[in-house]
C-alpha cells in the first residue's frame, strides 16, 4: 500500500478536519513539532478544536498559530509557560485548558495506544489534579484513576519514514511523537527525509507502519530554538 501524498495541503483533506475534532500533535517545546500539518491545519478554517500536545507552542509559532485564529477550544497539555497569546485567552476564559503531569501525560497517550482505558497512579494524589477523580488504595498507598487519551487524528513528525510509513526519529524530536503514532483513529506523518523501503535500519524503526496512515516529505522547517542558553566566555588571563 502506498500511504504517500505530496503535501500537508492533501493530509488534511483526505482526514477532513471537521469543527470540535480532538487532535493530537507530536513534539517537545518547539523541537519535532508537526510544522507543515499545523500551518494546512490553520488553513483549514476549523474551529472548536480539542489539541492534545506538550505544550501550546509559541505566540508566532507552533500551535500559537492556531491560538491566534482562536481555533483551539482547549488545550490538554504539561506546559504552557512560553505562549502569551495562551496566557490571555485562559485568563479571560476564552480557552479551556486540561493540565496533566508530564509522566501522567505519556502514560495516558501510551494507554490510549495499548487500549487501556484507565490506570492508577501516585501523582496528583492529595493536589488539584485529583479533583472529581477516583481514587483507590493499593497495598496500603493512594492512587489516582486517570482515563487514556485518544484522538480522532495525530499528526507526528520524524526524520525519516519509508513509503509503508516506518518511521525513525532524531533525539529529543522523538518525545510524544510514537505514542501518539498509536493512540488516534488516523495518524499523518511527516517526515524531512523519504526513502523506499529497506533503506531504514530495522532496529532503528520506532514506529511501525501499521500505525501510520498518511505520509508525507515536509519542507521549509525553521526548528526553532524556544530558549537559548548560552555559557559566559571565559575570563582572560
Amino acid at each position: 500500500m502506498n500511504k504517500v501524498l505530496s503535501s500537508a495541503q492533501e493530509a488534511l483533506k483526505l482526514v477532513k478536519i471537521q469543527d470540535g475534532d480532538v487532535i493530537m500533535l507530536g513534539g517537545f517545546g518547539l523541537c519535532g513539532i508537526p510544522e507543515n500539518s499545523i500551518t494546512a491545519l490553520r488553513d483549514t478554517g476549523a474551529k472548536g478544536l480539542t489539541c492534545i500536545s506538550n505544550n501550546a507552542g509559541v505566540d508566532d509559532f507552533g500551535l500559537g498559530l492556531l491560538l491566534q485564529t482562536r481555533q483551539i477550544k482547549k488545550m490538554v497539555s504539561t506546559y504552557v509557560g512560553e505562549n502569551a497569546t495562551f496566557e490571555q485567552q485562559y485568563l479571560k476564559g476564552e480557552l479551556e485548558v486540561e493540565f496533566v503531569p508530564q509522566g501522567t501525560f505519556a502514560e495516558r497517550l501510551r494507554a490510549g495506544g495499548a487500549g487501556i482505558p484507565a490506570f492508577f497512579t501516585p501523582t496528583g494524589v492529595g493536589t488539584p489534579i485529583a479533583e472529581g477523580k477516583e481514587t483507590r488504595e493499593f497495598d496500603g498507598k493512594v492512587y489516582l484513576m486517570e482515563r487514556w487519551l485518544r484522538a480522532r487524528v495525530a499528526f507526528v513528525k520524524a526524520y525519516k519514514g519509508d513509503r509503508h510509513g516506518n518511521l525513525v526519529y532524531r533525539k529529543t524530536a522523538r518525545n510524544f511523537n510514537p505514542m501518539m503514532a498509536t493512540a488516534a483513529d488516523i495518524t499523518v506523518a511527516e517526515v524531512e527525509h523519504l526513502v523506499e523501503p529497506g533503506q531504514l535500519d530495522p532496529e532503528a524503526i520506532v514506529t511501525q507502519g501499521m500505525f501510520v496512515n498518511y505520509i508525507f516529505q515536509g519542507k521549509n522547517y525553521e526548528k526553532r530554538i524556544e530558549q537559548r542558553t548560552v555559557l559566559p566566555k571565559p575570563e582572560r588571563r
